[in-house]
């Protein structure tokens, strides 16, 4: 697979997905899919997506790293009220803040747990520490906030919240033009058109070319992506390529 990225002026972020289940297997991520999607309609260009386990140190450093290379950072995972949920505790070290229970992230879940008549009691309130200085997150689905602190912002793990979250906070964010692509499936190897197609990219730089390989009825063959923020230049690249691989299948 080849994916030839090229520099964008796009704004660039990056996903820190925080668990054990996730890397053990028990769990299968679903908010990289979501958030990659939202991001491209948004005009915002996801370049990295790391996962960590429960371990303080590992998130730290992931937090410290994302945040000082992307103009964006956004978590999923670990702020709930049981014993490992730490990442609010890890997101303060990170940089540098103490953290507390809150009085308005307390109100927030004070109100939702007296609707529903269950006791706001220790644990649920440790999903009110918030790191000094960060702006929340609503949480619409079951109150518990997230946060944003500095350019990161912290989410639930929960897909239907970290969706809730994400969508409230995207209005925030300053993206570019949506990113378009279209896709070509060509059937020869991908040793066969490497070639032709690295030429290719390099005659429209201000694109990706992506070739994904797969086999498909014991044809072994690649979809080729195009993707750009100039519908015209993705179309004109398009046309070139149809040109190189006639056979191509649209």
């Amino acid at each position: 697979m080849t994916d030839d990225r090229p520099a964008t002026a796009l704004p660039t972020a990056a996903m820190l997905v925080i668990g054990d289940e996730i890397l053990s297997g028990r769990t299968r991520d679903a908010n990289m899919h979501h958030l990659a999607g939202e991001l491209t309609k948004h005009g915002i260009a996801l370049r990295e997506v790391r996962v960590v386990p429960d371990e303080p140190a590992a998130i730290v450093a992931a937090v410290r790293a994302l945040a000082g290379a992307y103009d964006t950072v956004f978590t999923s995972g670990g702020i709930g009220p049981t014993h490992d949920d730490i990442t609010a505790d890890c997101i303060a070290e990170a940089f540098g803040r103490a953290i507390g229970v809150r009085e308005d992230a307390r109100a927030i879940l004070a109100a939702h747990y007296e609707r529903t008549g269950l006791e706001l009691n220790e644990a649920r309130l440790r999903m009110a520490r918030i790191p000094d200085g960060a702006a929340l997150i609503d949480n619409p689905v079951s109150a518990a906030p997230g946060f944003t602190l500095e350019n990161v912002h912290v989410m639930a793990g929960v897909p239907a919240i970290f969706e809730a979250m994400l969508a409230s906070v995207l209005p925030t964010l300053t993206g570019g033009p949506p990113l378009l692509s279209q896709s070509l499936r060509v059937e020869r190897g991908e040793g066969d058109i490497a070639g032709p197609l690295g030429e290719l990219a390099a005659e429209f730089p201000d694109l990706s070319f992506g070739s994904y390989p797969s086999q498909r009825g014991g044809v072994f063959g690649a979809t080729v992506v195009v993707r750009g923020s100039d519908g015209a230049r993705v179309d004109a690249a398009m046309q070139r390529l149809a040109a190189l691989f006639p056979e191509a299948l649209a």
